[in-house]
């Protein structure tokens, strides 16, 4: 968690706005290395059962193969040039005076260092860069998809600048719930495709229709939906790595659910709609791996507003173009747990300070659990004061059992609710 700073005091004159446009090299401050070997080594985890599952569990035809291949190698690209270019940034946000300090380490040396923001700009353009590029090997002029996916690049491209103008001049609460909705017109304008909700065979009885056509409320659905996912990002944070690594699992978990989907179903349209998400997920889930190997405990940079709005927004556009919002409203259950719970103090009905974080203590370096309503407080509260570090995995640990409870229940319910 950041406390940002920026220049105060009278304008300088312009020879000295001038000197400080082009600082000497010697000022800019070295990261630390980024951690490959922890990403690395997730990754390949997740890797090998993920090309079992393509090349060999299902039969999936040869063309998506070839498609889905080609944007896993243009993403692995992607992970590449993000871990170059992130060092490159830190410089040029630093000069320009965005940073923070980490709150959680405030008391020790490191809670002194300068830490560079809003470095989920870097991901956001590499990913926009890739997901571009790979419209020349996959989609033709005439496709009835084409349209849809640049909307979704638009809607995505637009939170990640309004993200990245959030950082700089750090927009009040009321307006930036509403940043999400203007950034997502242009998907809800391009969007052709079925407005139509399957009925739980439960409530068919009731509702007398087994498929019900929602018109206009179902793009107003789709405009709450992108609303939600990038505040629920937002605002379960705090501690080092929690950000990157919770939109992490949940890719992850997109991108097995998008397979599994492709694999047991024999409608073309079906199948092209999740694939249409895996072109989406795949660069997004590298270029983010990138930012997480700086980002994890103890940061070297922070993601900012930046990266927050444009991973929710990303997530919201493959969870609606590829059909399956109920369930990546599953796989968003802790923030859904934690929006709930945050709801009194987002509502102003108990008083709500700047950053609901826990206590640090610098003598021991653990967290104390603060009475704050946001998950992060509640878990140090119920498993009793710990690192920073071993918190943040405890989180990523329940998102990932959340995302399972997910497919279980999906299996669980198959044939019954739908």
């Amino acid at each position: 968690m950041t406390v940002r700073r920026r220049s105060t005091g009278p304008a300088p004159s312009p020879a000295a706005a001038k000197a400080d446009a082009h600082p000497p090299p010697s000022d800019d401050q070295q990261l630390r290395p980024p951690k490959l070997g922890l990403v690395l080594g997730a990754s390949v985890a997740f890797l090998v059962p993920y090309l079992y599952v393509i090349y060999f569990h299902y039969e999936i035809e040869s063309d998506l193969r070839r498609s889905i291949a080609i944007n896993a190698a243009m993403s692995v690209g992607g992970f590449v040039i993000a871990v170059r270019l992130m060092p490159v940034a830190a410089k040029y946000v630093l000069r320009r005076n965005l940073f923070g300090f980490d709150i959680n380490k405030k008391g020790t040396p490191e809670g002194n260092i300068k830490v560079p923001e809003s470095l989920g700009i870097v991901v956001g353009i590499v990913f926009l860069v890739i997901a571009i590029l790979f419209q020349h090997f996959n989609f033709t002029a005439d496709s009835i998809w084409l349209v849809e996916y640049n909307a979704a690049l638009a809607s995505i491209c637009f939170m990640m600048l309004l993200g990245f103008v959030d950082d700089v001049l750090d927009i009040p609460w009321r307006v930036k719930l509403l940043l999400p909705s203007i950034a997502g017109l242009p998907l809800l304008m391009a969007y052709a495709g079925h407005t139509t909700i399957i009925v739980p065979k439960p409530l068919i009885p009731y509702v007398g229709v087994a498929v019900l056509d929602l018109g206009w409320m179902y793009k107003l659905y789709m405009g709450l939906l992108a609303v939600f996912c990038t505040n629920s990002i937002n605002i379960h944070a705090g501690i080092n790595g929690l950000e990157v690594g919770q939109t992490v699992v949940i890719a992850a978990a997109v991108l097995i659910h998008n397979v599994m989907q492709i694999g047991a179903s024999t409608d073309p349209e079906y199948k092209q709609a999740h694939a249409f998400s895996i072109y989406l997920v795949q660069p997004f889930l590298a270029t983010s791996l990138a930012l997480f190997s700086y980002n994890w405990y103890p940061s070297s940079v922070f993601v900012g507003d930046t990266y927050t709005y444009f991973a929710g927004m990303s997530l919201a556009v493959v969870g609606i173009l590829g059909h399956f919002s109920e369930t990546l409203l599953l796989f968003f259950l802790p923030q859904v747990l934690n929006f709930l719970y945050s709801l009194p103090q987002l509502l102003k009905i108990i008083p709500c300070p700047r950053h609901r974080l826990p206590k640090y203590d610098p003598q021991t370096g653990l967290l104390t659990g603060t009475k704050d309503g946001t998950l992060v407080n509640l878990f140090l509260r119920l498993f009793g004061r710990c690192s920073e570090k071993s918190l943040c995995i405890k989180l990523l640990v329940f998102q990932a059992l959340s995302c399972l409870l997910c497919f279980w229940l999906r299996h669980l319910l198959a044939g019954w609710y739908k």
